[in-house]
């Protein structure tokens, strides 16, 4: 029987697959998922007993989402983002218009159904984040791998000159997953100037925006002046809000895509779920201020995990990673990730992420996240992870 040829070029997720190895063995600790430790909060609860109210929430609502949550979304770019989202422009390209999705990485399969025809090209710096990667060809178009500097900061001259004829976007996500990463303005807003003069998407994922540390700051491209055109915005209530398994989020994007972003979402999932939208709304109605409650202490565990890895010496590089909750480090061993993985799953009870996932072919690296534990169960885990690498290293 017959298996979609496109579909065998699309990596197999690494979650799952380290996931089967973390239930295999018993007591491990995983420093592999990217969720946050803490539960939404509860004015999101509070919404569900007036989703529960009314009879008609349990029927099909709109394909972009109900007016609240949308007005509710509005008000939260214009306060935390800058941005004001006017009117739809009867599609002239002018205008930017709020579209709830199932998540961010519905976002991102909805842009790029939206903008690719099979064949085309879609620019990911790299490391990049696997399931955009997955996207780009599972939409049978082409991810063009472009790399960052050594501290994983964008070089938008690279960019530049992946520019092809092809092209029809370019991808920035930041804060960075995998690497924490924050990119400045300066280079996101050169970024978004190069996609506004080749005529081409400049989608920014930014679902770890409130997650900063030090004297970093998140920047959303879309506040640009004259970016509206041209940019589409991806933003999500799973890490800020805890609301992961709930898949809620919401993209920005030119309203020339209106219809076809409508077109997709329609088909794949014929709205967003009703009852995470009422969550939604309670959660945005929290605010900015819910998650920065758990920042500082996300902070205090960031440094744990510095002076952890600090430790190892010249055995590990830990480039610059100021947001998120994630570090991307790289091992002075000749060893495939992967069977490193393994082994500090296997011999030492704590599991990482091998980094060819993130398309880094060469060198061996590890993604650590350390938001989902508690500061306790973190110390523990890199304990275990600084022990392994060590013990793997005098014994290859």
């Amino acid at each position: 029987m017959h298996c979609s040829r496109r579909m065998e070029l699309v990596q197999t997720p690494m979650i799952p697959i380290i996931g089967e190895l973390i239930r295999d063995h018993p007591g491990t600790i995983s420093l592999g998922q990217g969720v946050v430790h803490y539960p939404p909060p509860p004015q999101a609860f509070e919404q569900l007993q007036r989703f529960a109210a009314d009879a008609d929430n349990h029927k099909y609502k709109l394909v972009g989402g109900i007016p609240e949550l949308i007005e509710a979304i509005a008000v939260k770019l214009q306060r935390n983002n800058a941005i004001t989202p006017p009117p739809p422009s009867a599609g002239d390209g002018d205008g930017h218009t709020v579209i709830v999705t199932g998540g961010s990485n519905m976002g991102f399969i909805n842009a790029v159904l939206a903008i690719t025809d099979p064949g085309d090209e879609v620019i990911l710096p790299r490391p990049y984040y696997f399931n955009h990667e997955m996207a780009i060809r599972i939409a049978d178009a082409r991810p063009i791998l472009i790399d960052t500097d050594a501290d994983r900061q964008l070089m938008p001259e690279r960019i530049a000159a992946a520019i092809t004829s092809r092209t029809r976007a370019v991808v920035t996500v930041s804060p960075n997953n995998p690497a924490g990463t924050v990119y400045p303005r300066d280079a996101l807003a050169a970024v978004n100037d190069l996609c506004h003069r080749h005529g081409i998407y400049h989608i920014s994922d930014e679902a770890y925006e409130y997650f900063t540390y030090e004297d970093a700051r998140h920047f959303s491209p879309a506040s640009l002046p004259g970016s509206a055109g041209h940019t589409i915005s991806l933003f999500s209530l799973s890490k800020a809000y805890g609301m992961a398994s709930w898949r809620i989020g919401y993209m920005l994007i030119p309203d020339r895509l209106v219809m076809a972003v409508k077109k997709i979402q329609d088909t794949i999932q014929i709205c967003p779920p009703v009852i995470s939208q009422y969550a939604a709304v309670g959660a945005l109605a929290a605010g900015r201020s819910y998650c920065h409650r758990f920042v500082k202490s996300l902070s205090e565990v960031r440094q744990l995990v510095l002076d952890e890895l600090a430790g190892l010496g010249g055995l590990c590089r830990v480039p610059p990673a100021q947001g998120a909750f994630y570090c991307l480090i790289e091992l002075d061993l000749a060893m495939d990730p992967m069977h490193l993985a393994q082994r500090l799953i296997r011999e030492h009870g704590v599991a990482a992420i091998p980094g060819h996932t993130f398309g880094i072919a060469r060198g061996c690296h590890l993604r650590i996240a350390y938001g989902a534990l508690q500061k306790q169960t973190v110390a523990e885990g890199m304990g275990r992870l600084v022990r392994g690498l060590e013990a793997i290293a005098a014994n290859p």
